[in-house]
């Protein structure tokens, strides 16, 4: 089955002080549903953005890669039937940390399976 990456950027949840714990717990029922359904892999969010970036010759140097104005925020990886299925998690997903999301398909590499 396809495995789908379910993401949205650093900053486009914009919730109120007082309503963070709703949406962690909104968030989580969402993460439950999913694992019930047998199609969560993995996911979470950053507690920041501060990048490092690791060589070939393992050099660690502060990142990002490449400066940009976008930076992810946080992320679900799960595994659907089909495009259809990854956006109606999307959408539950969306609603639960009160931000869009972005949907993107990995490319089906048997070397990157459990």
């Amino acid at each position: 089955m396809p495995r789908f990456i379910i993401s949205f950027n650093d900053g486009d949840m914009q919730v109120a002080d007082d309503q963070w714990q709703q949406v962690a717990d909104e968030s989580h029922a969402v993460v439950r549903e999913a694992k019930a359904a047998g199609v969560w892999i993995f996911g979470g969010g950053f507690h920041t953005y501060e990048p490092v970036v690791v060589t070939e010759d393992g050099i660690v140097t502060p990142g990002p890669i490449t400066k940009s104005d976008v930076a992810l925020g946080g992320f679900s990886v799960l595994e659907v039937k089909d495009e259809q299925e990854a956006y109606f998690w999307a959408a539950k997903i969306a609603k639960g940390c009160r931000c869009p999301q972005e949907v993107r398909e990995f490319i089906d590499d048997p070397e990157s399976v459990n």
